[in-house]
């Protein structure tokens, strides 16, 4: 039952139960997942590269190792936000990667807001999402209700089934939101 709990409280999203905020939560987090992929990519076609230009020059120590995790976190942690799986650990470790991004932004332009603006724009989303979860509409969601199925509101199981929630009677609405 413990176990259950931690688990439930890992995976559960803080609830909004307004289903046009959980269809834009849902939306803002598949668009940026499939954005930055991209960039995981981008660091392993030429990881030496990388580590030269971006992390040795920042006096950080491994430079190809870090490189390679920061490679593999976008990789792996980018697809597990636009899926709504893990959210919130993966979530954290692009943030940490988007918070070296912009470390590094300053150090090599200062506050120049066109260099810093892309990082900072993903290490916001990235930390929105680490705090909230992913809404109804993921993976999360559905592992929730799946481990127990009182950690949900009834009226946040309503706006899991959306549709039932949209064919709803104006009469039955009332009844849910009583």
């Amino acid at each position: 039952m413990a176990a259950n709990f931690s688990l439930v409280s890992i995976f559960k999203p803080n609830v909004n139960l307004n289903w046009v905020a959980q269809t834009t939560l849902a939306i803002v987090r598949v668009t940026v997942g499939i954005m930055m992929v991209h960039n995981g990519f981008d660091k392993l076609a030429n990881i030496d590269s990388f580590a030269q230009a971006y992390v040795a020059y920042l006096g950080l120590p491994f430079p190809v190792f870090l490189s390679y995790i920061a490679a593999y976190t976008e990789l792996i942690g980018a697809p597990l936000v636009a899926f709504g799986l893990l959210t919130r650990p993966a979530a954290l470790g692009l943030f940490s990667t988007m918070a070296v991004a912009m470390y590094h932004h300053v150090k090599v332009a200062g506050l120049s807001l066109p260099y810093l603006e892309l990082s900072a724009i993903y290490a916001a989303i990235f930390l929105f999402f680490a705090v909230n979860g992913a809404g109804l509409f993921s993976v999360d969601g559905l592992i929730t209700y799946w481990l127990n199925k009182n950690a949900l509101s009834h009226q946040a199981k309503q706006v899991m089934k959306l549709e039932k929630s949209l064919a709803a009677t104006p009469a039955d609405k009332a009844t849910v939101n009583s």
